[in-house]
C-alpha cells in the first residue's frame, strides 16, 4: 500500500540548480530531475512534453511515481501522448504524465505569475493537446503558463480500493496526478521564471471540477493559491458504495472477477476502455469514473454540506456560460426536431437534474417568458436546471464563509454559429485568447476581441493579486447573498446582480444531485 504523505516524493534526488541557456539557440534549463531543452518561439520559450511521472502502466490503478533522474539533455519540443480514452486524440499513451509550459524569460528572481490550466471532458477525456490551450497570448501578458495531462476514466478514477490493498489510492489516481503536477511546478517553476508562491488553477468543465474537487483534499494544501472554474463544478464526490457498483459492473463487463484483479494488471489497454461501455448501475448510459470519496485522499465533499474549510482561503473565480447546453443538446438533432409545446416537457426531461415535474417547469417559463420560443426554453432550463445550479450552490456556500468570491456569466453570443449562442466551451478562447484557433466558435470580429480583452485582463489582474480587480476596471464586487454581483462578459462586459435570479429561484426548492455521486 502507497504512503499517502510520501507516494509524491519518490524519485527525486537531484536540486534544483539556476537554469542555463545560450545567448542564441533553444533554452535548457536544469530541473531537479535533469536537463531539458525546449525552443524559442518569438519572444517566448516553450517546453512542450515535460515529464512529470512515470510511466502509469507501471503503476496502474496505483498513485502515481515521480521521475527518476536522467543524465542526458532531453528534448522537450512536442507534446506528449493523451491519456487513453474514447475521444480521438492525436497519440494516446498510458505513459501520459506530461505537461506544457510557456515563458517569456528564464530567470528565477522574475517570479512571474502561474497559470496552471487544467483540460475538461469530464473525468473520462480529454486532453490540453488542443489548439485552445495554447498558452502564447497569457505568457505574452508577463505570466508562465502551464498546461496538464493526467490519467482520466478507469485508468484515473476506478475504484478498486475495497477489493484490493494494492489499489487503495485508485479512486483518485487521476487527482493524485494532478497533485503530483503541482508539486512538480513547486519546485521547479522558479528555473522557468515563475513564482512557486503564486500559482492559479484554472480548469474548464471537467477541469474546473477537478479544481474543486483538490479544495477538499488535503493532500493539495498550499499548492495553488488562486482558482478559476469554468462551468465545472463539484458540489459532491462519488460515494464509495456506487463507486463499488460501478466497479462491479465494469468487471463484469470486462470479464474479470472481484476476487481476482490480476489480469486488469496485464489486459491491453484498449479493453480497459472498451469496458467504460458498461451500463451505469446508477445513471444509465456509459458507466461514470470520478473522484471518489474514499476517506484516504478525499474525506469530505467538496461543497457539501458546505464549502470546503480547506479551499475558503484561496481567493475564487466561478463562472458559466448563459447558454451551456446548446454545447452538447444538437440545436439539428433528435431533442430539438420536430419540438413544439406538446412535447416540449418529455423532451426536456431527459436532460434535467433537478427533479421538478418537467411540465410545471415548461408551464413556468411560459408565464414568465411568453414570447420564447418551445426552442428557447428547453436550452434555458435544461442549462438552469442541469448545468449551472452546482456553480450556484458552490458561489453560495462560499458566500456564506465569507470566502474571497467572484462569479462571472458569459454572454457573447457566436457569430460563427448563432444557433449555439454562447455555449459550453465558450470561455476557453475567450481565456485564452485563441479566438482563431480551431474549434473555435468566437470568431475574430470587434465583439469577440473586446470580450476576450475584457475577460483576459480581469483574469489576469486575479493571477497576480488574488483580485480580479485594478486600475481602469469598473469595479467587480464579491459574490454575497445580498446582491449575488456577477460580471457580464460580453461584447460590453458590465457588472449586474442576480441577473438569472428568477430561475435560480424556480429550481431552488428541490436538491442539486451531481451527477456520479
Amino acid at each position: 500500500m502507497t504512503d499517502r504523505r510520501s507516494f509524491i516524493g519518490a524519485g527525486l534526488a537531484l536540486a534544483v540548480t539556476t537554469p542555463a541557456w545560450a545567448a542564441k539557440g533553444d533554452p535548457i534549463v536544469t530541473t531537479r530531475n535533469g536537463r531539458i531543452r525546449g525552443t524559442r518561439e518569438g519572444e517566448l520559450h516553450v517546453f512542450r512534453g515535460v515529464r512529470y511521472g512515470q510511466d502509469t502502466q507501471l503503476w496502474r490503478f496505483r498513485a502515481p511515481v515521480a521521475p527518476a533522474p536522467w543524465r542526458d539533455i532531453v528534448p522537450a519540443t512536442t507534446f506528449a501522448p493523451s491519456c487513453p480514452q474514447r475521444a480521438k486524440q492525436d497519440a494516446v499513451s498510458e505513459d501520459c504524465l506530461f505537461l506544457n509550459i510557456w515563458t517569456p524569460g528564464l530567470e528565477p528572481a522574475a517570479r512571474r505569475p502561474v497559470l496552471l490550466y487544467i483540460h475538461g471532458g469530464a473525468y473520462s477525456n480529454g486532453s490540453v493537446v488542443d489548439p485552445l490551450n495554447d498558452g502564447r497570448h497569457l505568457a505574452g501578458r508577463d505570466t508562465v503558463v502551464v498546461t496538464v495531462n493526467h490519467r482520466l476514466n478507469a485508468l484515473g478514477y476506478l475504484y478498486l480500493a475495497g477489493l484490493d490493498p494494492r489499489f487503495a489510492d485508485s479512486g483518485n489516481a487521476g487527482q493524485l496526478d494532478l497533485i503530483l503536477a503541482l508539486r512538480w511546478v513547486r519546485d521547479n517553476i522558479a528555473s522557468f521564471g515563475g513564482d512557486p508562491g503564486n500559482i492559479l488553477v484554472f480548469g474548464q468543465s471537467g477541469g474546473g471540477a477537478k479544481i474543486a474537487t483538490m479544495m477538499a483534499m488535503p493532500a493539495a494544501k498550499g499548492l495553488f493559491h488562486r482558482a478559476i472554474t469554468m462551468s465545472g463544478q463539484q458540489v459532491t464526490a462519488s460515494g464509495p458504495m456506487n463507486a463499488a457498483r460501478r466497479t462491479a459492473a465494469y468487471l463484469a463487463k470486462l470479464g474479470v472477477s472481484p476476487d481476482d484483479l490480476e489480469p486488469l494488471l496485464t489486459m491491453p489497454v484498449a479493453r480497459l476502455i472498451d469496458g467504460l461501455d458498461a451500463i451505469d448501475p446508477i445513471l444509465g448510459g456509459g458507466v461514470y469514473m470520478g473522484p471518489v470519496l474514499d476517506m484516504r485522499w478525499l474525506e469530505r465533499h467538496p461543497f457539501w454540506p458546505d464549502a470546503a474549510p480547506q479551499g475558503n482561503a484561496i481567493p475564487m473565480m466561478l463562472g458559466n456560460t448563459i447558454n451551456e447546453t446548446r454545447g452538447f443538446i444538437d440545436p439539428a438533432g433528435p431533442l430539438i426536431r420536430g419540438l413544439n409545446w406538446s412535447n416540449l416537457p418529455d423532451r426536456m426531461a431527459t436532460e434535467l437534474r433537478m427533479d421538478l415535474p418537467p411540465q410545471w417547469i415548461a408551464a413556468q417559463y411560459r408565464a414568465q417568458y411568453p414570447d420564447w420560443s418551445p426552442e428557447r426554453i428547453l436550452y434555458a432550463a435544461t442549462t438552469a436546471g442541469r448545468s449551472w445550479p452546482g456553480q450556484v450552490i458552490e458561489a453560495e456556500a462560499r458566500a456564506q464563509a465569507d470566502a474571497p468570491t467572484w462569479v462571472y456569466q458569459v454572454d457573447f453570443q457566436s457569430p460563427v454559429k448563432p444557433e449555439r449562442g454562447a455555449p459550453h466551451g465558450m470561455d476557453i478562447p475567450l481565456i485564452f485568447g485563441t479566438l482563431d484557433a480551431t474549434g473555435s466558435l468566437t470568431g475574430t470580429g470587434a465583439g469577440a476581441r473586446s470580450a476576450c480583452a475584457a475577460m483576459m485582463k480581469r483574469v489576469l489582474a486575479f493571477a497576480r493579486t488574488g483580485n480580479p480587480n485594478g486600475p481602469d476596471m469598473a469595479e467587480w464586487s464579491q459574490y454575497r447573498l445580498d446582491r449575488r454581483a456577477t460580471m457580464i462578459f460580453d461584447t460590453d462586459s458590465r457588472m449586474m446582480n442576480d441577473p438569472r435570479g428568477w430561475e435560480r429561484r424556480l429550481f431552488a426548492p428541490v436538491p442539486y444531485i451531481q451527477p456520479g455521486s
